[in-house]
C-alpha cells in the first residue's frame, strides 16, 4: 500500500460525521452556490440587467392591469346604488301597512337597508329638483305613490343575485311595481368579466415567455460552462450539485425580476394618479388605489421566482444531462 494511503481505511472507520454537521455542510454548501450564481450575475452586469429587465417588463403588465381591474370590482361593489331597486308601492296601501313592510324587509339577509319615502315627501323632492313647484301646487290629489328604496348587500349585487331579489320582491302584497337597471348591471359585471379573462390570457402568454427566456439564458450559461461540467462530472460530482449553481441563478433572475415589476407598478399607479383623481373628482368622490401593499409584493416576488426556477429547471435537465464524458 502507497504511503499516502497508510491508515486512510483505519481513520475513515474511526471518524465518523455527525448530524449537525451534516446540516451544517449542507446549508454552508447553498450559501456558497447562491452567492457565486449571484457573483456571475455581477461579473456580467450589462447581460444580466437586460434579461431581468425583460422579465420585470413582462410581469409589470399583467399585475398593473390586474390592480385596475381588481379596484374597478372594489368601486362597483361599493356603489350600491347601481343595484338599488325601487318599489312602487299600491295607492291603497295605508301608511301602517306600509312601515309593516319596511319592517320586514329589514329583516331579510339579502337586503342591506330599507329606505321609506311617503307619497308627500316624494311630491316635495319631485317639486324642489324639477322647476314645477306652481305648476304642481294646482293638482287635486297627489300622483306619486309610496316608495320604497331597498339596497341589497355586497353578496347579492351581481345582475343574477338582484334579478331574483327583485323577482322577491314583486311577490309582496303590497308592492305595484319594483324597477332596477339590470341591463346596466350586467353590461358592468360583462365587461369586468372580459377584462379580467383578457388579463388571464396575457399574463399566461407572458409569463410562458418568462420560462423561455430564463430557459435560453441558462441553457447559454451551460453551454459555455460545458467543460466545467465535464471535469465535475469526471471527478464524481452529483447530478444535484452540477444542476444546483444554474437553478440559484434562474432563482435569481425571478426575485430581481420581480423587484423591478413591483417599482415599475409603482412608477406606473403614480404616473396614472392625476387623471384618476381628475376622473372621480367629477363624481364627487375620494378614490386610492389599493392592491399595493406588502402581501401583493410577496406574491409577485413568489410568482417571479416560481417562474425563474421553472425556466431553469427545464433547461438543465435538457441540456446537463446532454454533457457526459465519453
Amino acid at each position: 500500500m502507497s504511503i499516502l494511503f497508510k491508515g486512510r481505511s483505519q481513520g475513515a472507520h474511526s471518524s465518523k460525521i455527525g448530524m449537525f454537521q451534516r446540516i451544517n455542510m449542507f446549508f454552508v454548501s447553498h450559501v456558497r452556490q447562491a452567492l457565486g450564481s449571484l457573483g456571475e450575475l455581477w461579473r456580467a452586469p450589462l447581460a444580466s440587467m437586460m434579461t431581468i429587465g425583460v422579465l420585470g417588463l413582462s410581469i409589470t403588465l399583467p399585475s398593473t392591469f390586474y390592480i385596475l381591474v381588481k379596484n374597478a370590482e372594489s368601486i362597483a361593489e361599493n356603489w350600491q346604488q347601481a343595484s338599488e331597486i325601487t318599489l312602487f308601492l299600491r295607492k291603497d296601501t295605508q301608511s301602517k301597512d306600509a312601515s309593516q313592510l319596511v319592517t320586514r324587509l329589514g329583516l331579510w339577509s339579502e337586503i342591506d337597508s330599507v329606505t321609506y319615502i311617503p307619497a308627500a315627501e316624494g311630491l316635495i323632492e319631485f317639486q324642489q329638483q324639477s322647476g314645477l313647484g306652481e305648476a304642481l301646487s294646482y293638482l287635486d290629489e297627489n300622483p306619486l305613490p309610496d316608495v320604497i328604496l331597498v339596497r341589497p348587500t355586497s353578496q347579492n349585487t351581481a345582475p343574477t343575485a338582484a334579478k331574483l331579489l327583485l323577482d322577491k320582491l314583486n311577490r309582496e302584497r303590497h308592492v305595484e311595481v319594483g324597477k332596477l337597471d339590470i341591463k346596466w348591471l350586467e353590461r358592468l359585471h360583462g365587461f369586468l368579466s372580459i377584462a379580467k379573462e383578457l388579463i388571464y390570457a396575457v399574463a399566461l402568454l407572458l409569463f410562458l415567455a418568462v420560462v423561455l427566456i430564463i430557459g435560453n439564458t441558462i441553457r447559454l450559461n451551460i453551454l459555455s460552462r460545458r467543460d466545467e461540467i465535464l471535469v465535475m462530472k469526471l471527478v464524481g460530482a452529483t447530478d444535484a450539485f452540477i444542476h444546483r449553481p444554474f437553478m440559484y441563478t434562474g432563482m435569481w433572475y425571478g426575485l430581481l425580476g420581480g423587484l423591478m415589476a413591483w417599482f415599475a407598478v409603482l412608477l406606473l399607479l403614480w404616473w396614472m394618479g392625476g387623471s384618476i383623481d381628475a376622473l372621480t373628482a367629477q363624481y364627487a368622490k375620494n378614490f386610492d388605489l389599493t392592491g399595493l401593499d406588502v402581501t401583493s409584493l410577496i406574491v409577485m416576488l413568489g410568482l417571479s421566482i416560481f417562474l425563474g426556477l421553472a425556466g431553469s429547471m427545464i433547461s438543465v435537465h435538457k441540456h446537463v444531462r446532454s454533457i457526459e464524458p465519453k
